[in-house]
């Protein structure tokens, strides 16, 4: 089942989000007209200030690449949502205008020197990937308060002990013990190998931290000589040595040596932007609460819901019981607004192009949402997705199967204006 549709009354004013049935009978008898494709809300050509509306609740799981949303009416999921983070996208282009930089002054040419220690970060600066994270979020919350009539915010408050990751061996005593003790370290390895056995690849089995170098031959309890394998695995394994075990499957060894040296760069991303968020959260003046990681898993794991971003935000903070009445998530991906650069370069950094500085062609921009249907020439069919507009009139559309190129404008209908996302379901 879909996700229910945001409404808005003729006021704009926003009410409890109704079952699709319900929205296309609005629809079909004139009531209503669509106001905004993504997310899908009608917009009631009456206004109904005398409908009392009930207070949802907005959750929140944030994460270093996915971010998890869900909105609740009492104990019913009734909206969901994964927003996809551009934040490597970032932190490459950034790389690659600083090296060529470093090129264009080692070439002797006349170019300015770099800049040394003549500016300052402000408190609380963070990296433009890691503040990508948090406005990006933010943005989203704030269009979900717009068209639900939202009355809290609970964030998901995750904390990854980097030390204890990396050295656990370090401390003297186990402190913090309870009913949630090692679970960053094992949540960490499900993220790391991907919910599945490292040595033979099984998924939906319980699955057992294993020592890569075996304790027993002195192996360490550090985040880098852990995994997760099956119980056949572990026990086909037992103290031998991984080189000995895996000595008939060279590439699972390889894949297995590269992945344990992975940085905490993700685990790393969460702790970092993890106050900055609930700051900002706080305001947008609704009250905020926050839950443990620990308890997100413990109530997902009770409720016996699967892994998803988007359920472990429907399961932040004191959850009794859940009723999901949605089954398919609005998949959000940040594409960014395009780029302000007006001259083209190589690999090497050297111009060869210049762009034009209009954006617009025949009523069209790059990145907006288009439905084209063809009906003549050798691409008939009808093709639904982001446009990549020339003054030519000849632009490209890619949909979810692949980029279709040479599509005339005059086939094109605009569905939803740029918002630097991409849609899907």
């Amino acid at each position: 089942m879909s996700n229910f549709v945001f409404i808005i009354d003729a006021n704009k004013r926003p009410l409890t989000p109704i079952h699709p049935g319900f929205a296309r009978r609005l629809f079909k008898q004139k009531k209503a007209a669509i106001y905004r494709k993504f997310p899908f809300t009608l917009i009631l050509k009456e206004s109904r200030s005398d409908l009392t509306v009930p207070d949802l609740q907005l959750k929140i799981d944030p994460g270093s690449r996915v971010t998890g949303f869900a909105i609740l009416n009492g104990a019913k999921v009734i909206w969901a949502a994964e927003l996809t983070h551009r934040g490597q996208a970032i932190k490459n282009a950034l790389l690659s205008r600083s090296q060529l930089r470093r090129v264009r002054r080692n070439r002797h040419t006349r170019y300015r020197q770099p800049r040394f220690l003549n500016r300052t970060c402000p408190q609380g600066w963070l990296a433009p990937s890691l503040q990508h994270r948090v406005e990006t979020t933010l943005t989203w919350v704030n269009k979900l308060i717009k068209f639900a009539p939202t009355n809290s915010i609970t964030q998901e408050l995750v904390r990854f002990d980097l030390q204890q990751l990396a050295h656990p061996e370090i401390s003297g005593i186990e402190y913090q013990q309870g009913t949630l003790l090692g679970y960053e370290v094992r949540e960490y390895l499900l993220e790391v190998w991907e919910r599945k056995c490292a040595y033979c690849g099984i998924k939906n089995v319980p699955l057992q931290v294993e020592h890569i170098h075996p304790k027993a031959k002195g192996g360490s309890n550090r985040i880098s000589n852990l995994c997760l394998a099956c119980d056949t695995c572990n026990n086909n394994k037992g103290t031998q040595d991984i080189k000995q075990f895996l000595a008939k499957k060279p590439d699972v060894l390889k894949r297995i040596q590269a992945q344990r040296k992975r940085p905490l760069k993700d685990a790393t991303a969460v702790n970092s932007t993890r106050w900055t968020l609930l700051n900002r959260l706080k305001e947008t003046g609704l009250p905020v609460a926050t839950g443990s990681g620990g308890r997100t898993k413990f109530n997902r794991t009770r409720l016996q819901l699967p892994k998803s971003h988007w359920l472990d935000a429907a399961c932040v903070g004191k959850v009794e019981e859940l009723n999901v009445l949605t089954s398919q998530p609005l998949l959000i991906k940040a594409m960014g607004h395009g780029t302000r650069q007006m001259c083209g370069t190589d690999k090497f950094g050297f111009p060869i192009r210049h762009k034009s500085r209009k954006q617009i062609h025949f009523c069209f921009q790059t990145g907006d949402i288009v439905s084209a249907t063809v009906t003549a020439g050798k691409k008939i069919g009808c093709y639904t997705g982001r446009v990549l507009c020339r003054a030519s009139g000849s632009f490209d559309i890619a949909t979810t199967t692949g980029r279709v190129a040479g599509i005339s404008h005059k086939y094109c209908r605009a569905i939803h204006k740029k918002d630097g996302y991409s849609y899907g379901f």
